[in-house]
């Protein structure tokens, strides 16, 4: 089965680039259904949904020393996905917000101490008892979806947000990606180009012209969904989603295989064994502030209180050190979330101890913030039943979510996992 599954995280990851609208997630998309297909999934269809596509052509920032206009730094950035499109600005260069500036920020990502988050569980499966010293460096602030809010409110001209505080050098980072339109010129330059706009600037007062392309509207993709009846007339739902901020293999190609691996495997158990009747999701618009997602809730309103379990599964990372500016992959998972609704805890603690996957929380699903960072988190605030895994490990959303970033020796516990957390639920009714 781990072979299989890497096989399709391959496939996949080969495609290119899968955010919402390219060419490479409408075929994922299609790939998927065939799959549902060739298992035996009974009502395969391929859901439409609208969203809005983001596509960055160039963006570029030039700063010069307004005492020496020789003297002059030009590099190439990384535009804000949804932020203003099409700009041409030359403004002054500055550090902090100023009106009518390009402000050059620095930026890190948050350390979180693993003990902090075990305070915050439920339950956690930690045999080698790393929680105490490690810490995990995420892949975002904790205001992420607000970064370039503050330049906006203190009437700044433009973004130019150095990735200081990343761990290594990249420009690439696609946050954020709830697909709202700010109306402001932003960029990421990568670390190391941000300190030499920043030397420059200060030298003294500096002009810069910051310089962005893009192209937005509206899109059509899809959810794929196909079905297998059970032994009840309940529902669970199994689910992930298709598209990605890169080609990304752990965002969320790994997802896309643990889907695909409990429906072959609920497809080869007889309906009498299945405890419920089985709907495998792969959504449209993750990086469109979860499309997909709000669409299946708003088509299937009247199931949802037949639904004793929404399963989603997302991420099976490794765990990577920064070695020389480099990440270098470890043979350790990064540290598991797993969000879950009250009553539902001791179930899925057993299966983590099942299947002895290690570094794992069981977290309530409003432990960060009211709904789970998760592509499922809208089936919370509508009251259904869930559990959600998710990694977030630091390279999430950079072109650096390569295969070798893939914890394989977790692919086929996490998807055993998943079926003993569903054969659990034999039984359970809601209405």
């Amino acid at each position: 089965m781990r072979a299989m599954m890497m096989d399709w995280i391959e496939t996949v990851v080969s495609r290119g680039i899968r955010r919402p609208g390219y060419p490479a997630d409408d075929w994922t998309a299609a790939w998927a259904a065939e799959r549902f297909t060739e298992f035996g999934l009974q009502d395969v269809r391929l859901a439409p949904v609208e969203l809005p596509a983001w596509r960055p052509v160039t963006a570029s920032l030039e700063v010069r020393l307004d005492a020496d206009p020789a003297r002059a730094v030009r590099v190439a950035a990384f535009a804000l996905p949804y932020s203003r499109p099409k700009a041409v600005v030359t403004a002054p260069v500055t550090r902090e917000v100023v009106p009518g500036a390009i402000v050059v920020p620095e930026y890190a990502f948050t350390e979180l101490p693993q003990f902090y988050v075990r305070d915050l569980a439920k339950a956690v499966h930690d045999p080698e008892g790393v929680f105490d010293g490690l810490v995990q460096t995420l892949p975002f602030q904790l205001d992420y979806l607000d970064v370039i809010q503050g330049a906006i409110d203190g009437g700044a001209a433009g973004f130019a947000g150095g990735l200081t505080g990343v761990p290594w050098e990249t420009r690439d980072y696609y946050v954020p990606y709830d697909a709202v339109h700010r109306d402001l010129p932003a960029v990421w330059l990568s670390g190391g180009d941000a300190r030499r706009v920043l030397a420059l600037v200060d030298e003294g007062p500096c002009t810069g012209t910051l310089t962005v392309e893009a192209e937005t509207g509206p899109a059509l993709s899809h959810n794929v969904l196909g079905t297998l009846p059970g032994a009840s007339d309940q529902w669970v739902i199994i689910g992930s989603h298709h598209d990605a901020p890169w080609a990304s293999a752990v965002e969320d190609a790994t997802g896309i295989a643990l889907v695909l691996a409990a429906a072959r495997h609920w497809a080869g158990v007889p309906q009498e064994e299945r405890p419920h009747n089985l709907l495998f999701l792969l959504t449209a618009g993750h990086m469109a502030h979860a499309a997909g997602t709000r669409a299946f809730i708003e088509e299937h309103r009247d199931l949802l209180g037949d639904v004793v379990l929404q399963l989603h599964l997302e991420h099976a990372a490794r765990r990577c050190e920064v070695v020389d500016g480099r990440l270098v992959p470890t043979d350790d998972p990064e540290p598991g979330w797993w969000f879950t609704s009250p009553g539902l805890e001791d179930l899925v603690a057993r299966a983590l101890v099942a299947e002895d996957l290690r570094r794992s929380f069981v977290l309530p699903p409003d432990v960060f913030s009211p709904m789970p960072p998760t592509d499922g988190a809208f089936f919370h605030p509508e009251g259904v039943p869930l559990v959600h895994f998710l990694s977030a490990p630091m390279y999430l959303f950079d072109s650096a979510d390569t295969l070798d970033k893939v914890h394989e020796a977790g692919l086929e516990p996490l998807s055993r996992a998943a079926v003993r957390i569903v054969e659990g639920t034999a039984g359970w009714r809601r209405s």
